[in-house]
């Protein structure tokens, strides 16, 4: 082939291709591999979410991103990857509410102990307005969600039963670094101590702290039943999250790509969400099956109450009574 008719096939190749829909042409689009950072491993929700976000993705602009999924807490806990996200080394992940709570402290609007009632309860608040707000005010922070999940309720985890809210007068229990965890606890006369999760199974078998809370599903992913084997189903905080994607990251996709990555983003928190609901029910049966108890607690009421510190204490942080009163209502 001579170099004028070379020129000429590529020159019609090139103009067929730009005429084309942008869904179809991959051979001429850019790929961009996103870093993903995942706090547990293959078969748990917090990654297959981003194997059907990769999968839903190709199928709508095939050849356009290349998705990294990092499992196993391996770049780090959720505060870890937050940073990273902001420094632009990691391009997406999920991240509980409360860990984001230190750059957006409204979120903890969604951490208000004993404010939700369930799952369905949470979704009608990020669904509307103050979802919408939650997501702005992560905007401005370098954070862009694209979607909410919910990861199930905490539940209070020990060596030993611990049944009434006195008895964790003095106990170290390892929190989340969030000020409203910290508030939580101490009132319950425990001793806060802030770790990371990735670091928490070490913490408790050496005897830094004594107990923890944590989702049924993290429970038996983090293997805690080996370490903490007594769960009791205290349901104190409904944990929410945000599937986010690095704002230095975002800002330089087109408009087409960002709609994907959304729409995407929010089938996948709806997986997940489904998906939370069976690995929960999985999870208390693998603890049980390696020695773990889960029990119920005798007067949830009594924990109700000495929780309610917590509304009065952040109210001027998260809109005042009559947001947490609105919320309540819905």
């Amino acid at each position: 082939m001579s170099i004028i008719t070379r020129r000429s096939f590529l020159t019609s190749a090139l103009a067929a291709g730009l005429a084309a829909p942008a869904l179809v042409r991959p051979a001429f689009a850019r790929t961009t591999s996103i870093t993903v950072a995942s706090l547990l491993g293959e078969e748990k929700p917090e990654t297959r979410i981003w194997r059907h976000i990769a999968e839903r993705v190709e199928s709508r602009i095939p050849g356009r991103f290349r998705f990294n999924v990092v499992a196993n807490g391996a770049l780090g806990g959720e505060k870890d990857v937050a940073e990273a996200t902001r420094l632009g080394a990691v391009q997406a992940s999920l991240a509980t509410t409360s860990s984001l709570s230190g750059w957006v402290p409204e979120l903890q609007i969604l951490d208000l102990p004993f404010l939700y009632r369930d799952a369905a309860h949470v979704a009608r608040v990020v669904g509307g307005e103050i979802g919408v707000e939650l997501q702005d005010r992560l905007k401005a922070q370098n954070f862009i969600a694209t979607g909410f999940i919910d990861y199930g309720a905490r539940h209070l985890l020990a060596k030993e039963p611990i049944l009434r809210p006195q008895d964790m007068a003095g106990r170290k229990i390892r929190v989340i670094q969030s000020p409203l965890h910290t508030k939580l606890w101490s009132g319950f006369g425990a001793v806060p101590v802030g770790i990371p999760i990735t670091e928490t199974y070490n913490a408790l078998s050496t005897g830094v702290v004594d107990a923890m809370d944590l989702t049924k599903s993290a429970y038996a992913g983090f293997k805690l039943y080996e370490v903490v084997p007594v769960m009791m189903l205290t349901g104190h905080i409904r944990a929410s999250g945000v599937v986010y994607f690095a704002g230095s990251f975002w800002n330089g996709l087109s408009s087409e790509e960002q709609q994907v990555l959304t729409d995407a983003s929010r089938e996948g928190a709806s997986v997940f969400n489904d998906l939370i609901v069976a690995d929960e029910a999985a999870s208390v049966a693998t603890a049980r099956s390696h020695g773990g108890q889960v029990l119920d607690v005798p007067d949830l009421a009594a924990w109700r109450q000495g929780a309610r510190g917590v509304w009065d204490a952040f109210a001027p942080v998260i809109g005042g009574q009559v947001r947490i009163k609105a919320v309540e209502a819905l």
